[in-house]
Order: structure tokens, then C-alpha cells, then sequence
């Protein structure tokens, strides 16, 4: 599939430190992200992994249990609601509880606030004992125009052998994350994400927790690619919420991103 616009598409990754335990703070800080004059008018935007409940205690604990909600439960209705009242269509998470099972997931609303996407996480990382596998698969779905699919953090690293077909077929993967990188080591998507663009032709949007309590490293470095792997928009170093913005030219010839 390719992109049916001949115009760019205008995405934000938004980076902000979680909150852990506090979604009402959570989604009030998204709202105002989503209306400040970085994002106004924007068409796409993207939230980090876990940003609404907190992906990591400040004691370092990472159990997730107690934040599980239904599908249709108010987590998803907020974020619906942001979707329609800031005319944007959002890609945002969810600890979801379903037939006794959680999941680590990514729900994505249109900009009328319809939910026309839904991922499970297929691969939760070491700590996320809480989370089970995705089994929903990788989605391929139809957005403003242009074809999307999704991965979470540490999916990266399975999903260019078990997704292929769905990365070739997108124009855009939303990549949200809670990175984590060893101490002492570099940002291990420096390499990672450019060589995925490039060998699916697939521009990524990257939002990631920015730095937040406790600190480790990986947080921060938002950052969209296009489809030749280039960083065309990035959050600044530091600590505190960014707006990640870009016009984007998808499809089979991206020369023009």
C-alpha cells in the first residue's frame, strides 16, 4: 500500500517525564501539550509507552496491575476526548485488562476520536512480568491518508523479522517507548531506528518518556526519521515535556522528506 496524499503529513511525538501513579496529571499535561502553540495544529501525535499510568515507580518497581482498564474504559474515553477536542488523531497507551489478561497496549483514534487502531505490545520487556504477549499481531491500518503500523520499545528489536510485511507496506511506524539503555552506553536507537527506516523505506515517529524520577538512562531523545532514515526533528537535551514536530512526505518516493 502507499500513501494517497501528495502533501506532507504534520506529526508531533510528545516527550514528557511520566508521572507515575497520577494519569489524571497525566492527561491534563497531554492536553495542554496537544494545545500549546508547538503542536496547534498538527495532524498526528504520538504519546510514549505507559505515559498516562508511569512506566517505573520511583522506587523502581514496574507492576502495573492495579492501572488496568477495559478497552472501553476511561483511559480510552480520554483519549478520544483529546483526540476530537484538539481536532488531532492520537496514538496512546493503555494498560489493558481483557478476559483475565494484561497487556501492554497502544490504542490509535482518528481526529473525530473513533478508535481505528489497536496493538498489543508482542514483546514486553524483562521487567513487565504484569504484561502478556501480544497476540493481536501487527497492525496495518489506513490513517489521514496514509498507511501506519506500530511497535512498542522493545519490539524493535523482532519486529523487522516478524513484521516485515507490514513495515514494507507503511509509510509511517509509530514507535512509542520507555527507553532504557545500560549505563555507560550510547543511545542504542542511534543506530537501531535508521537502519530500520531505510530497510523497510518506513518513516518512524519515536516519542520516548523524557527524564523523569527515577532517572535512568534512555530517557529522552524523541526524535522523527524519514524514510531514508534521516533524524528530520528531534527533542532538545534536558529535562521537561518537547514537542517533536515535522512535515512529513510519505509514499514510494520519499526524495522530497
Amino acid at each position: 500500500m502507499a500513501s494517497r496524499r501528495a502533501d506532507p503529513l504534520d506529526v508531533v511525538a510528545l516527550e514528557l517525564p511520566q508521572r507515575f501513579g497520577d494519569p489524571r496529571g497525566s492527561l491534563a499535561e497531554i492536553d495542554r501539550l496537544l494545545g500549546s502553540p508547538a503542536a496547534r495544529g498538527a495532524e498526528l501525535a504520538l504519546l510514549p509507552e505507559l505515559i498516562v499510568t508511569g512506566y517505573v515507580s520511583p522506587r523502581g518497581h514496574s507492576d502495573l496491575r492495579r492501572f488496568a482498564e477495559p478497552l472501553d474504559g476511561e483511559t480510552a474515553r480520554r483519549l478520544a476526548e483529546l483526540a476530537r477536542a484538539h481536532g488531532i488523531a492520537l496514538a496512546g497507551p493503555l494498560v489493558e485488562e481483557s478476559h483475565g489478561r494484561l497487556y501492554n497496549s497502544l490504542l490509535v483514534f482518528d481526529r473525530d476520536g473513533r478508535r481505528v487502531g489497536h496493538y498489543r505490545k508482542r514483546h514486553p520487556w524483562f521487567p513487565e512480568r504484569w504484561a502478556a504477549p501480544g497476540d493481536l499481531g501487527t497492525p496495518v491500518l489506513e490513517l489521514l491518508g496514509v498507511t501506519v503500523t506500530v511497535a512498542v520499545c522493545f519490539d524493535v528489536h523482532f519486529v523487522s523479522d516478524e513484521a516485515a510485511d507490514a513495515l514494507d507496506a507503511a509509510d509511517l511506524l509509530l514507535f512509542p517507548t520507555a527507553w532504557v539503555d545500560p549505563p555507560g552506553e550510547g543511545d542504542a536507537r542511534a543506530d537501531l531506528l535508521p537502519a530500520l527506516a531505510r530497510r523497510h523505506r518506513v518513516a518512524i515517529v519515536n516519542a520516548n518518556w523524557g527524564p523523569s524520577s527515577p532517572a535512568l538512562h534512555g530517557q529522552g531523545g524523541s526524535r522523527i526519521l524519514d524514510a531514508r532514515g534521516r533524524t528530520v526533528a528531534a527533542a532538545p537535551p534536558g529535562a521537561g515535556p518537547s514537542v517533536v514536530r515535522a512535515a512529513l512526505r510519505l509514499g514510494p518516493d520519499p526524495r522530497g522528506a
